[in-house]
Parts: structure tokens; C-alpha cells; sequence
């Protein structure tokens, strides 16, 4: 892989999103990253998402750390983040959104069957499983030039 060295860019400003900008840009991507414990430490997945109802849905599969966490923890769920950003790598400009809160596996066939139709796994393996997150901490910042003029950047 060819390295490439980053361009220089000015100074950035982070700027606070409120819960409703942050959960609108969450629903501008289709990927991000779910975060939880595995043996004590945190892991990291990447995996695609969609948002149904406050929630965020996503698919797994047999074997996964995840499904078997969820399945483990059925009656209090399973404490996650999940980000998703979108950022530019050579200005530095964009977003970040993490969403904190439980995991549970979907248990419903008929919810299962209908997140089978929404949400199509990016990954060549067979997702028999979802899993959702509900939200209870909605966080997020955008990156701005910070030598904009006017308030907010853009």
C-alpha cells in the first residue's frame, strides 16, 4: 500500500451537535462502529446500520462476540457505543456522532424477517441475527475551518 502523507490544513473547531443534528447525520451513513467488551476489553467492529423507530438496528451473525454477548445478557442487554462519522482525510472537515446504550438480540422472527429485507450485511457470511441498540446518550461534533467567519462554521 502506498503511503501518502496527509495535506496541511489550518486549525479545526469542534463544535457540539445536539441530539437531533447528531441522530440526523447518523442516519446519512449506512456504516459505522459498534464498540463493546470482549473478555474485559473493548472491541470494535465495524459493521452497517440503519435507525428504525429511536433505534439503531444491526445484523450478526452465529459465533459473533456480539451475539453471544447479547444473547448472555437477554434480560439487562449489553452496555455499547456506536460511531459513525464521516470525515474528510484531506481537509479534516466533517463529522462524528457515538451513540451509548444497550444492546439486545432481536428475538421476534417477524422483526428478524423484516430487518432481513431492510438490512443487507456488506460482509459475504450469513447473518441470522439483530441486534438493537437503543440509544440513551446521543453525542456528536462537526469539524469546522476554524478561520470561518460567521457562527457555527460550516
Amino acid at each position: 500500500m502506498r503511503q501518502t502523507h496527509p495535506a496541511l490544513v489550518g486549525p479545526r473547531r469542534s463544535i457540539e451537535l445536539d441530539r437531533a443534528e447528531a441522530w440526523r447525520l447518523l442516519g446519512s451513513v449506512s456504516l459505522g462502529r459498534i464498540v463493546f467488551t470482549r473478555h474485559a476489553l473493548p472491541t470494535i467492529r465495524p459493521v452497517n446500520h440503519i435507525l428504525d423507530d429511536g433505534d439503531i438496528v444491526i445484523r450478526t451473525h452465529e459465533g459473533a462476540a456480539l451475539t453471544s454477548r447479547t444473547r448472555e445478557s437477554a434480560s439487562t442487554g449489553v452496555v455499547v457505543a456506536y460511531e459513525a462519522d464521516a470525515i474528510d482525510p484531506r481537509t479534516h472537515l466533517g463529522w462524528s456522532v457515538v451513540a451509548t446504550g444497550f444492546a439486545h438480540l432481536v428475538t421476534d422472527p417477524r422483526e428478524i424477517d423484516r430487518y432481513r429485507r431492510l438490512l443487507h450485511p456488506w460482509v459475504q457470511q450469513t447473518m441470522d441475527y439483530a441486534v438493537r441498540i437503543r440509544p440513551d446518550l446521543i453525542t456528536g461534533i462537526r469539524l469546522t475551518d476554524a478561520d470561518a467567519s460567521g457562527s457555527g462554521g460550516g
